[in-house]
């Protein structure tokens, strides 16, 4: 993992939530959050280290795609920073193919995207008989303003109508995803973790690992969840044979050590309830290294989609235990 720090982010108002340009239309009401103003910043690096310089109170990063899978890039950063995770939410994507004006798709020879994105319509777009070579980059939104700034006439981005709107691209295809029920989970991290609460539905992640030989942890770990009947909404390993980990732990210290495996668990209980604390304090008891990333509340939003993912073309355009 990339240990090198980031450099010192632009300054931003305080009260901002920050986040990298996405794909996904966002506002503060999905928050319900107070913050001033939504500033976008140009790399996940910067967004966390606004936070941790009081530049900004929060940030917004996406960790999870419903096609793509999880963003390891942002659980490596959840690790090397000490921020928390203090809400969640889940977006629809909606993945347009842009264009300078006038450029037609049978011109095309390159399509350029978050390796994310343009793994999420892969599909459609062969199908559009768009064959040509695919380029990976940061984010969706500076693929776009990188083909708006080189002028590009052989080259699409895969980003949002809102970036067509800001770069002045037209939109060659509207709804590229390969599934209409594609969603992508947000977290909103801050300095200080939040209350946990019982009032209403909390999960909590964690990650954990174990620098001794032995297979049974996990089988120990799980044990502990399903003794004390918490759900899991998520588990998954990433290998770490070959390289340290730069690891901050509860007391702010930053270590670098090698683990077989990093294992991340979200499980549906707030840390308020006894039956959590008791399992994370068994699972303790077993592990070398277990962190609470956040318990927050859970998006409970239900989202509706529509029957087709077709892409269109736009308007002028081609008890506790």
């Amino acid at each position: 993992m990339e240990t090198s720090p980031a450099p010192r982010p632009a300054h931003i108002p305080r009260s901002t939530a920050v986040r990298p340009p996405c794909a996904t239309p966002f506002s503060r009401a999905h928050w319900h959050t107070t913050c001033a103003a939504i500033r976008r910043v140009p790399r996940f690096e910067v967004a966390f280290q606004a936070v941790e310089l009081w530049i900004a109170d929060r940030a917004v990063l996406p960790v999870e795609n419903s096609l793509g899978g999880s963003i390891h890039r942002n659980y490596d950063l959840l690790l090397r920073h000490r921020l928390h995770i203090v809400g969640e939410v889940q977006l629809p994507v909606h993945h347009c193919l842009l264009a300078l004006p006038g450029v037609r798709r049978d011109l095309l020879t390159r399509v350029i995207s978050h390796p994310q994105a343009l793994a999420q319509c892969e599909l459609t777009l062969n199908a559009m008989g768009l064959n040509v070579a695919r380029e990976a980059f940061d984010d969706t939104a500076a693929a776009a303003e990188h083909v708006a700034a080189a002028g590009l006439r052989d080259t699409a981005a895969i980003a949002s109508s809102r970036a067509a709107e800001l770069y002045g691209l037209q939109v060659l295809a509207d709804g590229i995803q390969d599934d209409a029920g594609n969603v992508t989970r947000f977290v909103m991290l801050a300095r200080e973790p939040i209350i946990p609460r019982t009032d209403r539905p909390f999960k909590t992640s964690i990650v954990f690992a174990h620098d001794r030989e032995g297979t049974s942890v996990l089988f120990k770990v799980l044990s502990a969840f399903a003794f004390r009947d918490i759900s899991l909404t998520k588990i998954e390993s990433r290998p770490h044979r070959h390289r340290p980990i730069r690891l901050v732990d509860d007391a702010n210290v930053g270590t670098a050590k090698h683990f077989e495996y990093m294992f991340y668990i979200d499980f549906q209980a707030s840390m308020a309830e006894v039956r959590a604390q008791n399992a994370l304090s068994e699972i303790q008891e077993f592990t070398s290294f277990l962190r609470v990333l956040g318990s927050y509340p859970m998006d409970m939003t239900p989202w509706e989609y529509s029957s087709s993912s077709s892409p269109s073309p736009a308007p002028g355009g081609d008890t506790s235990r």
